[in-house]
């Protein structure tokens, strides 16, 4: 799916870098054990700034969405603009993708994977639903 890319900055880099390697990553303070996102130098919750890059397991939680139906040049289609909660505990804004996108198909708790939709020369970090284990 084409649409904006981003525009890596210092504090992002290895975010991006990441998406490109496939890898899920976010930061983790080494004084709290705090996991977070959105990128920054300080952690959220303490303040240190003994932080470091983890990879996470991929796996969430839908917790809210919304179906956008207005087009976004150059995607003409339905878009779920969701809000996921990873399982190391921070919360992302993200797409959901490779659903219809009808709410009976994304009820609230819906447990997604992470995949990378590549946009130019950045891989953008998306989230299906996860197989049903079996």
């Amino acid at each position: 799916m084409p649409g904006p890319t981003p525009v890596p900055t210092p504090d992002t880099a290895p975010y991006w870098e990441g998406a490109a390697a496939g890898e899920l990553r976010v930061q983790q303070c080494t004084s709290c054990g705090e996991h977070y996102f959105y990128p920054r130098p300080f952690c959220p919750r303490c303040g240190s700034d003994a932080v470091e890059w983890r990879v996470a397991g991929g796996r969430a939680t839908l917790v809210s969405y919304v179906i956008n139906h207005r087009p976004f040049p150059p995607v003409e289609e339905p878009q779920v603009v969701a809000l996921v909660q990873l399982e190391e505990g921070p919360r992302m804004m993200t797409n959901v993708v490779g659903v219809e996108p009808l709410p009976d198909n994304l009820p609230l708790g819906l447990q997604l994977q992470v995949t990378f939709e590549q946009r130019g020369e950045f891989a953008i970090p998306v989230f299906t639903p996860a197989e049903a284990p079996r």
